[in-house]
Parts: structure tokens; sequence; C-alpha cells
């Protein structure tokens, strides 16, 4: 994604670090069924909580974990039999919650004897759960991890049985076996042993393919000479579209640091070699990570206007199933937020117990009722546990009770407190023409998306239109929300909502068939049913009108009536009506998105809750592409995939040229866009590591997606390995992707499956990011989860695209310049007025190309001629060198690549270029000779 601040990031992400306090225990009470007093750890590295319960050891897997206060205290004290303990039993309360996913989820139930404790431990657990840095843990700590699990269930004299390794890989004894006996640890069934080497699962990868991929570089030799190290890392492992300046090649010395790092024998490092070992170890290091750190980080500028950046966010957020039938959850706010998302969807409706508390369901549905006030509580439990920047609720309110929506505007304020943006800021004023603010400047803030009602002379008139709609609503539904009789109960309510769902979808398919000739009518139902009840709100009251201010909805009626400028109105599109926007008006939607937010949601007729696919809304800058998180479908786990980014924060900046009032941008474009240099891209994919633990065959499918002219839906797919999936080898062409247009927009997934076609884990990754070179891909599950063991090795080359025609030019300069120069000759001899001799002359052939992230392939041709009284000279100049400046930074040394210096702010120019794209500008100063243009290229 562009967007980065220039110059080289300084990482702000830290490792992992376990207190003293965490590794050595604390005592807790574990509830369930019957309590269980134990003692709670996590071991050194961070990667298990654990617990002995009567010496026993049982082992836990933490991914998100955050303190549970809805708790029946006095139930829980019975349970306990714990009333007499000092303080608040809630506040000594620890809840880890586990799960594939964020709906099938389990809760272990911990009680501390001290509030202290277990603050400490919350804060602590949910540190080590949210660490970036190990969530994309390198192939070296996924292997360290898996044999950590092997030394935390040891038997009762404290030794690691052999049957534990195994049962991890039960259905390929044999490769089991030939690991530990190349480790000369004991291989028999009953074996067991103290220790265990730490290159036992490193002894089990294919050492083939690396030994081949270093006797290659090492000219037949079993060693990498450190000057072979240093042409490997900085022709093969680096990324060439790196700005040299900012990300300068490996020198001789780093190289030598690198070797004594990771070669174990020091013989060797002595003599300046490193070993088939020590090559595999660099291979699997924080060294070849396929993501680079300062990716993961938080890197994107931030300081934009909000309509600059894509917002994660959720449709229905509190269901958890399908959209006509099951629960509804308030844990799944918790959830959806802790997995980064910035916008959550709230469907209020008008609570019917004496109590008159607004609630949270699916109208017309089978789907249950959640309290509006536990659905506050746990947006302010879980607002900015995992970023900073500002959420989005948005507000479908159906509510139409005075007395009620002042109750949902209380428990807001009250709950939310100072964090509730109920004022616009003072430099952003609700005014015609004035850009919404940064993330930045909302950080810690709460923005309410609701319906605003303008002030009017008080006549009762909000009232009035109130009442009407209560009116309405009573006559028009009474059967679905009152049972027919006091006996009928809850049985008679699900079954009139369902079925006054199904009609309302039969009658709009009937009234299409009665009247075929009438399209008016047809697009009303069709409109109706892909809309479902978003387009039914309640008129908002003036108490909730006043917590709505930069998120103010209005109904869309065209992109030309939209330029009055008001960034703070925005317009939700049901995905259909944006699908027929996009397809109409592409350019005009992506003006839109640069000033006004736009929200897209799934249609109605998506009962299964399923997904449309982000890229297509992605691609037309829209920032609120709201999906069904209860899902994890291929659009969920790109969603997952494109802001895993940028902190996790929930934010990702949009590229330049869908910011800029001047550029333009058509999503359907086929040819390069202004301003970005294409790529090209290969990915061949060598072998597989412990991808699952059956004895079936594997193979691997790459997609691409992005602008429609990158997508390549199932691109490449290999043979399918023969019952090995430990160790599989793919000896098959790589799959190449010549032109990436927008890599700044594309992603790469690799996906492996079983031969029947079941998922085992896959890798979602932006183009823009990925590292070439020879590299290890840890898998993921659906929820974007780390696999610890199944990973892929691959090799990647990434470049700039260059277009055959200017191929050789930039493959062979020389030749291309005597080509040129022999053209001009003979032009010369024909052009050459009666009596004109041809000056002394030299000419020199420039040419530029992987310049920072804005690279522009030109070809220059200049002839130095002495200079005459039109000459220019330059301060601080460097004789007889001829400067090209592009973009400020400076390109010189004739027949060969640039070097790049930074520009010297005495210098004067003259001579401005400019390509007729206009995608740069060229900026010449000379001395003693004068530049004369005889040939200009521009590749772009």
């Amino acid at each position: 994604m562009a967007g980065a601040q220039p110059g080289v990031h300084a990482l702000q992400l830290k490792p992992v670090s376990v207190p003293e306090s965490l590794k050595k225990g604390s005592r807790f009470m574990k509830w369930d069924e019957v309590r269980h007093l134990l003692t709670l750890r996590v071991d050194p590295q961070g990667y298990f909580l654990y617990w002995t319960d009567q010496n026993k050891a049982s082992l836990r897997f933490f991914y998100c974990i955050h303190r549970k206060y809805s708790l029946n205290i006095s139930k829980l004290r019975e349970l306990l039999d714990v009333g007499n303990l000092v303080g608040r039993i809630e506040n000594k309360m620890l809840t880890v919650v586990t799960g594939p996913d964020m709906v099938n989820i389990t809760y272990l139930n911990f009680m501390a004897f001290q509030e202290e404790v277990a603050k400490e431990w919350a804060e602590e657990l949910f540190s080590l759960a949210s660490n970036l840095l190990a969530q994309n843990m390198n192939r070296e700590a996924s292997l360290e991890k898996a044999y950590t699990r092997l030394k935390l269930q040891p038997n009762q004299e404290g030794r690691i049985p052999v049957k534990n390794i195994f049962r991890m890989f039960s259905t390929d004894r044999k490769r089991v076996e030939t690991a530990l006996e190349s480790c000369n640890l004991p291989s028999g069934r009953v074996s067991i042993f103290k220790e265990m080497r730490s290159d036992f699962l490193l002894s089990t990868y294919d050492y083939l393919r690396i030994s081949l991929l270093l006797y290659s570089g090492a000219k037949g030799k079993n060693y990498l000479s450190m000057e072979q190290m240093t042409d490997f890392i900085n022709n093969k492992q680096r990324d060439p579209r790196l700005n040299e300046i900012l990300y300068p090649p490996l020198k001789t010395e780093q190289t030598q640091f690198l070797m004594e790092k990771y070669e174990p024998n020091h013989g060797m490092i002595q003599k300046g070699q490193i070993s088939v070992e020590g090559f595999s170890r660099y291979l699997i290091s924080d060294e070849n990570g396929v993501i680079p750190p300062e990716k993961l980080d938080q890197s994107e500028d931030m300081t934009f206007p909000l309509s600059h950046y894509f917002i994660n966010s959720s449709h229905n957020t509190y269901l958890t199933a399908g959209q006509l039938a099951g629960n509804s959850s308030v844990e799944m706010y918790r959830q959806v937020l802790l997995s980064g998302c910035r916008c959550v969807e709230l469907d209020c409706w008008k609570g019917r117990t004496a109590e008159e508390e607004p609630v949270i369901t699916h109208g017309f549905t089978m789907t249950s009722e959640i309290s509006f006030k536990e659905v506050i509580e746990a947006i302010a439990e879980c607002a900015f546990k995992t970023s900073p920047f500002p959420i989005i609720l948005s507000f479908e309110n159906h509510v139409d009770s005075p007395k009620q929506q002042a109750k949902m505007a209380e428990y807001c304020r009250s709950i939310f407190g100072d964090a509730l943006l109920t004022e616009p800021l003072e430099k952003y004023p609700l005014e015609a023409g004035v850009a919404l603010p940064s993330p930045h400047e909302l950080m810690g803030k709460i923005l309410v998306k609701n319906k605003k009602s303008h002030p009017k002379p008080a006549d009762g008139s909000t009232k009035k239109k109130l009442s009407e709609q209560a009116s309405n609503t009573n006559s028009d539904s009474s059967s679905v929300f009152e049972p027919s009789s006091p006996s009928a109960g809850p049985a008679a309510y699900i079954i009139s909502n369902i079925f006054l769902y199904t009609d309302f979808i039969a009658s709009a398919e009937v009234e299409a068939e009665d009247d075929e000739d009438d399209d008016d009518d047809y697009d009303d139902c069709k409109k109706s049913m892909d809309e479902g009840t978003a387009g039914s709100e309640a008129f908002a009251t003036e108490e909730m009108s006043t917590l709505v201010n930069y998120i103010q909805p209005t109904k869309f009626h065209s992109f030309e009536t939209s330029k009055i400028n008001r960034s703070y109105q925005m317009s939700s599109f049901v995905e259909t009506k944006a699908l027929e926007q996009l397809t109409k008006t592409p350019v005009e939607f992506v003006e839109y998105n640069k000033l006004q937010l736009s929200r897209i949601y799934p249609k109605g007729t998506r009962v299964d809750s399923s997904n449309y696919m982000p890229q297509v809304f992605w691609n037309a800058g829209c920032q609120l592409v709201a999906l069904n998180f209860q899902t994890i479908d291929l659009s969920m786990q790109l969603n997952l995939g494109m802001y895993e980014y940028n902190g996790k924060s929930g934010y990702r900046l949009k590229p330049e040229f869908m910011r800029r009032p001047d550029k333009h941008f058509d999503p359907f474009t086929e040819s390069t866009v202004d301003g970005i240099v294409a790529n090209t891209l290969s990915i061949k994919i060598i072998s597989g590591q412990f991808l699952t633990d059956k004895k079936v065959g594997v193979y691997v499918e790459i997609d691409m997606f992005g602008l429609p002219v990158d997508t390549r839906r199932k691109a490449f797919k290999t043979k399918t390995s023969q019952n090995n999936a430990i160790n599989p080898v793919w000896d098959e062409e790589p799959i190449v992707f010549k032109k990436v247009v927008l890599p700044t927009l594309a992603s790469l997934r690799i996906a492996v499956f079983e031969e029947g076609g079941k998922f085992i884990g896959h890798r979602i990754i932006p183009v823009s990011a990925i590292r070439p070179g020879y590299r290890y891909i840890g898998l993921r599950n659906e929820k974007n989860q780390s696999l610890t063991l199944p990973a892929l090795f691959v090799h990647i080359e990434v470049k700039d695209y260059v277009p055959d025609t200017f191929a050789e030019a930039l493959s062979n300069p020389i030749r291309y310049v005597n080509l040129m120069e022999q053209r001009s000759k003979q032009l010369a001899a024909l052009t050459l007025e009666e009596g004109e001799e041809e000056k002394d002359a030299k000419e020199v052939l420039c040419i530029y190309f992987c310049l920072s992230h804005s690279v522009i392939y030109c070809i220059f041709l200049f002839r130095f001629t002495p200079v005459g009284q039109e000459g220019v000279y330059m301060n601080n100049y460097i004789n007889n060198y001829i400067y090209i400046y592009i973009n400020k930074i400076c390109l010189t040394n004739s027949f060969q690549v640039f070097k790049h210096i930074f520009l010297d702010q005495s210098a004067r120019f003259t001579n401005i270029l400019h390509c007729p794209q206009p995608c740069f500008s060229v900026k010449m100063a000379h001395n003693k000779t004068k530049p004369v243009v005889t040939g200009y290229y521009c590749l772009c």
C-alpha cells in the first residue's frame, strides 16, 4: 500500500519480553464445573500459557485476552465459596478467549487472589497475544515454538518421551526416525531423553534443495566464501526496487557479522566461510522474513484527511451466523474490535420490555436480541486496545421511541465519556470546502454515524414523526413483536419473524412477475431486497442528533450533486448499487472518495452472511468496505490480509493518485498508472514443510488480486505430491506475472490444499511489500492465525516492469548508444548545410531506473559541444559532468546506471525538460560544455 512516509522508517515494534512474574507463575483458581487450584505460567519465549494442577501440566494457546465483567457475581461466589475474599471479585477475574475464528470461541476463566496479580496478568498476556512480531515470527522461531511445546510436556521424570514426537507426525514415522538419528537422539518407541537438540526439526527439512542452492553459488564447493555470500545477499535476496541511498547493498564486514551469527563451526568462521548448516540457519532467520518488519509497523502517514484511508469495517457486527436466524452476541463487538476493525454497526430497535431498554437485533428475522447498553460497554472496553485511531459507530436506528433514543444518547455519553466526539474540532468546522480531520487528530475518539435532524422551530414535529412511525410499525407488524396469545410464547415470535421476512422477499418477486414491463417497480423491489432494512430508519431525536458531526449520512443522488464539497456528508451503497456506479462512472466514484466517505455493505439477499469481494471497491477508493466478520470466506481472508499491516491499526493510506485532486484514475485501466511503476513478479514453489500430519498428497495454488487487469484467479497450480506432506518437493517452472500495473493495490495469495481439495493453509502478501529471494513463507489459517509448523520454501523475483521495446536498451546500453550514434551520424550527413563543418562533440547516454518508490524509466542521449556566451555555470560544480535531477535526486556517471546523490541546493539550473505524460521533470546543470539534447526517450 502506498503512503509510507519518506525516508527510512525507525522500527517501533518491540520483541516479545516475558516478565519474571509470568515465568515463575502465580496462583489462580480455575473454575468450570468444579474449582481447581493451580499455578499459571508462561514459557520464557512467550509462546504458551500453561498451568500445573496436581503435578499435571496442561497447555493452552492464547490468541486474544481481555477482562470480562459480565459475570454473575452471586453465582460465582456460590460456586467457588470465596465470599470471604477481600475486594470486588470481578477485579480478580481473568478470562482467556481462544478459538479458530470470532464465533467458535472458548473461555478459560481464572481468579487471582489479589487484584494486582489479575491486572498484571491481563495486561501482560494481552501484550504478548497482540505482539505483531510474535504474530509474524520467522521460521526459526516457529521451529523453536514446536520444540518448546515438546519440552513443556515431559513425563514424571522430567524427560521428553519420543512418543510425543511421533504423535506430531503420526503418519510419517520413518522421516521422524531418520531426523532423530541424524541428531544422535534415541528413536525407539519407548525411548526418552532429557534434552533435545534444537536442530532436530530443522533436520527434517529438504537439505538437498538448500545444498544445491549453496553449491550453485559456491561453484561446486560445500561452502560459500564471504564474497560469494555477499554476492548472494545483494543479488538474490535484496529488493531491487529499494533506493540504494536509503537501503545500500550489504558490505563485506556486514556479511562477516552474519556469518559469525549463523555459522556453528568456529573453524569455518575463521576461514571466512559458511557451511550448508550455517546457510540453512541464515535462511530461516529474522534476516529473511518474507515481509520486512517496517511494513508490519505503523509506518504510514496518519495526518491526511479521514477520507484518504481505507478503514477496516464490519457489517451487522452482532450476528454470529446467518442473517435470518442464530444468536446475536455482545462478544462479537469485542472480537471484531480486537481484530483491528474500526467501524462497527449497531442495528437498534425499540425494546418492548417493561424497562423500555433499546436492543440490537436484525429486524424482522429470527435472530436474538442483545442489550444496547451492554454493547456500548463492550465497545468502550475494547475500543482502543489494539489501535489508538478513531472508531466509527454506524447506527442503523429503528428506535421510534423518543424516550429510548434519549437513553441511547445518554448511554453513549456516560459510558464513552470524553472519548465520544460530540463537537467538531475547532480547525475543522462543518462547512463546505473544509476537509475531514485526520486519524491522528482524532486519536482516541469515537465518532457516531446516525441520521441527524437539523434545528427547526419547536412545534413538536419530531415527536409527531416518531409517534406516526410508532403507530405505523405497530399496525403493520404487531404480529412480529407480540405473540398472538399468552400461551404462544417465544415460538410464535420466531415464526412470525421468519414468515414476515420471507413474505417481504416473495412479495417483491411476485410484483416483478405480475408487471414485467414496469421497470421502475422491478428496480424498486430489487433495491428493497438488496438493501434489507437499512433504508427504513427512524427519525433522529435531538439527543441522538447532537452526537453526530463528521459522519452525517445522506442519500446519494449523483456524483454531480455531491460536488457541493461537504466532506462531513457520506453515503452508504448496497453492493449492487455500488457496482452499478463503479461500472458506469468509475473515475467519478474515485473522485467522490477523495473528499467524502462511502460505505459499502452486502446486499440483503446474502442471507447466509457471505461476503462480496472487497478488492472491487478498494480499487475505487471506497473507505468503509463493510463485511460480515463472522464468515471467514475468501473475501474476509483478503480483508484480514489487507489490514494486517500498518501496525494492524485498521487504517491503510490510499495510494497518492487516489488522494490528489490533480490526479485522475480509472480502476479499469490496463496501462500503467501515472507516477507508479508496474512490477514484474515471478514465484517458484520449491518445497513444503510439515504441511499436514496426514499421509496425503498436497498441492499449491497461487492467485493475484488487484485491479481487474492485475487479477488472476487460480493463476497457477502445482502437481500433487505423492503421499508426502512432511517435506514435499516441486520441481516446476515459476509462475510469472509479467506486468502488475498497480502493485500498491495488488496482493498475492499462496494456498495449500490436500489432494481432495481440503484447505490446509495460505498466506496473503501485498506485492509492494513482498521480499524477493529464497524465503520461507509460514502458512496461516482462515482467520490469519499462524499455523506454526506448516510452511513453503519459495524463490521470488520482483523487479520493475520494462516493456519489451526498451528491454534491450536497458540490458545493453553501450550497444544501444552505438546504434543511436550511428543513426545520428547518418542523419547529420543528410542535413549538414553547405560549408558547415561538424564540430567535435561528445555523446553521453544516460539511463535511469530503480529510483525510490516512484521509478521512471528514461533514456537520455546528450551531445556536448563547446560553450558559447549562452553557457551557464553552477556553484560548487564538478567539472565536465552533466547533472540530471529527477524528484530532487541527482543522477550521474555516463554509460552506466547512475549513482544517487542528494540535491545540492546551491546549484542553478537551466534547460528544463518535461515528460509528455507528464510524470517528471529533468533539470540539467553544466560547466564549460553546453548540453544539446539529440535524443529523448521516456519509457512511461
